[in-house]
């Protein structure tokens, strides 16, 4: 079970969301979640590599290498 506070702007549009196609609104907060959760993951990933890499633990690699 999950509980969350919205902007008030965010409920308005969600409400207005799921009166307007029969779902609710827990329905499109869900939908939201899973959509973009592994956009969150995947950015998080790419920021702490780039702190590896720019701290010196981390190898890089050229395209031209890549390519090879």
């Amino acid at each position: 079970m999950l509980a969350l506070r919205l902007p008030e702007e965010v409920e308005n549009r969600l409400e207005k969301l799921a009166k307007s196609t029969g779902r609710t609104k827990s329905f499109y907060a869900r939908e939201a979640i899973v959509e973009h959760i592994a956009d969150l993951e995947d950015l998080y990933l790419a920021e702490k590599r780039l702190i590896k890499t720019r701290n010196g633990k981390s190898k890089t690699f050229s395209v031209a290498l890549m390519k090879s």
